[in-house]
This record gives C-alpha cells, structure tokens and sequence, in this order.
C-alpha cells in the first residue's frame, strides 16, 4: 500500500534527507550535498523562511520511503514577476508513476490552497540552490553545485502532465590545442580602452571585505532578468560569504574595477570537489575534509560558480576579460577541463564567451511547468 503524506518528525526528515543517497548509492556520477544543509532546511533558521512558504512530502511503501518531493512558494520571485506560481524540488523517486502521481498531487494541492495557479520546477529556494532535472548527460559526473538524477525522472516528470518551460546546457571548457594567446590580447586591448584593472586581494577575507558588497549588487543588477532568479536578502548574502571562506581560492578568481575602482565584472570558480564528497555520503568527516582540502589546492577541474557583468558594459567587449582570465585560469599547472555550470540555453552573452574555448557540451537540464486552475 502507497503511504504519501507530509514529512513532519525528525525520523521522516532524515528519511527524506537519505533517500537520493540510497537511490544513488555506488553511482560514481551523484554528488550528494551536505547532509547538514540539507537537515537545515527543515529548521526555524532556514534564510529563506522570510521570503519562502514550504512543505515537505514523502511516499512510503511497506513503511519504506520510495519517493520524496518539496514544494515552495518564492514569494519574492511571484513578487518580482507577477505571477502566483508554486515551485517544486527536491524530487527523487523508485521508477515508479503511481509513486510520482501520488506526489505531485500532493504538492500540486497544497499549492492550489495556497492560491497558486501554476507550478514548476525542479528549483530550489533561489538559483543558488541545484535545480533544474538532467536530460542529457547521464554517463557525466555532476558537479557540487548540481543533482544527478536517473534518466526516468522526465517520463514520470512529463506523466503528471508537465511540460518543458526552460532548458540549460552545461559544457566542459578546455584550451584549445593550438591556441595562440589571442584571447588573452583581446582581454588586454579591453582593458586598456575603458582603464580596468583587475582589483587587487591579499586573501580571501580581504576579497570579501573589499568586494562582497558590489558583488551582490552586481549579481543583483546582472541576474535579475534570469530564469529563476531572486534578490538577495541579507541572510542569503551571510550564508554565501561563509561559504567563500570555505571554498574560495583566489586563484580563480577575477574581480574586473573601472578606473575608480566600481566592479563592471566579476567570474568566481571552484575547486572540483565531487571526489571529496561523494564518498563520505554528503556527512563531514576527517577522511572528507582532508580529500577536500587536497582536491582544492590541486584541483584538476574547476567549477564555474558565478559570473557577472554591469549590463552598461556588455556590448564593450568587457566579457572577454573574464573569457582570458578563465583561460589563464585553464593553463595553470594541473587543471584538466572548466564545468561551466548551468547555462540558460538562450542566454547568448555568456554562452559567446566559449567559442574562445575547446567546447564540449555534455549535459542539458530542464525546468518543467504546469498550468493548476
């Protein structure tokens, strides 16, 4: 007998939390996260209780969870669009369409008391979250920063009666083999006409305090048309800071000033730490800290995590200064290949800067929606 109801005691968060590590347990391509973020959504201390409605829903079968799905109202994003829509995340599931059924009635329900008329996913809390469902890519390692999910995911997805509302690509980026350094020149000639420079950090505490806060505006100011995007809140800008210092490695780093030291573009990429991670099971452990701390001063891949342009300065080429710095970044002693992270499919700015680039586009995700009333 199918069982699907709210998650609500500490036994059924963690099962909730467990699931996709059993689902994916030996899958060398799932990265898990942090299995103490992930029991913190469930807490009074949640950032983004001030801006988020939620609710939490699992499936059991034989007293055992098959199938797990949130739903959440970004108020802030229904407010900055105009829309009463309701997101949904945090889907994992057996292949199973009576499983999935049961769940997204479930969520699709409480979004409809809600006084929501549309609901889509799978998204998180804000686009700094995993979202979106892989649909090409399987036999690919999923970075830190996105879920691995099983190929079925969409025919149960589109079962429920979803459609495709936005796909991203994600591509590995390599120096071509016979460049010539002309990206590099083309960077330099940038920066000498409009008086940038690249600003300037001892480390990483004193990269957040010089540049955090036009950072954020930046990203704020970039982003804002984007798929999925929210504002920041000052709870968000806390909880990224903390994990700069944890991550951050100024070496791939790129904070691009004007002549009065204003930030026009920024790009920030990570260590890749699937290797770290995925064999602790998400928990931090000695073993997982000293893989991590490894991986990250030798890193063989790095993860693209954020990359920004002031829209006044995007038709003067200033793109491109970011474009050289990655390829400086490439060439540095170790590094194999960038994961560009997820790209909307139609946002031809950024995805201009990798023709510079040996270029293998090797995943694409999808967002879903659905019409409720």
């Amino acid at each position: 007998m199918l069982i699907i109801k709210e998650v609500r005691t500490l036994r059924e968060r963690r099962q909730f939390v467990q699931l996709p590590l059993k689902l994916y347990k030996d899958n060398p391509y799932f990265c898990p996260p942090l299995f103490s973020d992930e029991m913190a959504i469930f807490g009074k201390r949640n950032i983004y209780n001030e801006t988020c409605e939620t609710v939490y829903y699992g499936a059991w079968r034989n007293e055992i969870m098959v199938g797990r799905i949130m739903g959440i109202i970004q108020k802030a994003a229904n407010a900055k669009n105009g829309e009463k829509r309701a997101r949904f995340g945090r889907f994992d599931c057996i292949d199973d369409q009576e499983v999935a059924d049961g769940l997204f009635a479930a969520v699709e329900c409480w979004a409809k008391s809600k006084g929501m008329d549309t609901a889509h996913g799978p998204l998180g809390f804000s686009d700094l979250e995993r979202e979106g469902l892989l649909i090409e890519g399987f036999n690919c390692k999923s970075t830190f920063e996105e879920q691995y999910n099983f190929p079925y995911y969409q025919k149960l997805i589109e079962a429920c009666g979803y459609r495709k509302e936005v796909d991203w690509t994600e591509s590995q980026l390599r120096v071509p083999k016979d460049y010539d350094g002309e990206l590099e020149r083309l960077g330099d000639f940038v920066m000498k006409r409009y008086k940038l420079h690249i600003g300037p950090a001892e480390n990483v505490n004193d990269f957040i305090n010089k540049y955090a806060d036009d950072l954020f505006d930046l990203i704020d100011k970039s982003y804002s048309q984007l798929y999925g995007t929210v504002p920041f809140t000052d709870a968000m800008k806390k909880q990224m800071i903390e994990g700069f210092r944890f991550i951050v490695d100024l070496r791939f780093v790129a904070v691009i000033l004007d002549e009065n030291d204003k930030m026009v573009a920024f790009g920030i990429c990570f260590p890749g730490i699937i290797d770290a991670i995925r064999h602790s099971g998400g928990h931090i452990t000695p073993g997982m800290l000293l893989r991590f701390l490894k991986l990250k001063k030798h890193p063989k891949v790095i993860d693209l995590g954020l990359v920004g342009v002031d829209p006044d300065y995007l038709n003067r080429g200033v793109s491109a200064v970011f474009a050289s710095e990655l390829m400086r970044m490439l060439r540095e002693d170790g590094i194999e290949y960038a994961e560009t992270n997820l790209n909307l499919e139609d946002n031809y700015d950024i995805l201009n800067l990798w023709k510079h680039f040996d270029r293998l586009e090797h995943k694409r995700r999808r967002a879903f929606v659905k019409k409720l009333v």
